[in-house]
């Protein structure tokens, strides 16, 4: 969990320098506030997904193990 924390963390601390690097500089197009707010969405949700994934195989593992 700890490794996951840091990777995280490093990730917002790109994404709070990268957004401070476009709001000095002039518009360069090759990145929009809608394709963040997208991207963010799609990997919540593909994390929510694998975290349920997970918590129903934990739960089951049990009685999956004799197939």
């Amino acid at each position: 969990m700890k490794y996951t924390a840091l990777r995280s963390c490093r990730a917002v601390r790109w994404l709070a320098t990268r957004m401070e690097e476009a709001a000095r500089q002039p518009d360069r197009g090759d990145i929009s506030i809608t394709t963040v707010i997208i991207w963010v969405a799609a990997v919540t949700g593909a994390l929510m997904i694998a975290g349920t994934i997970a918590v129903v195989i934990a739960k089951y593992n049990g009685n999956l193990s004799g197939i």
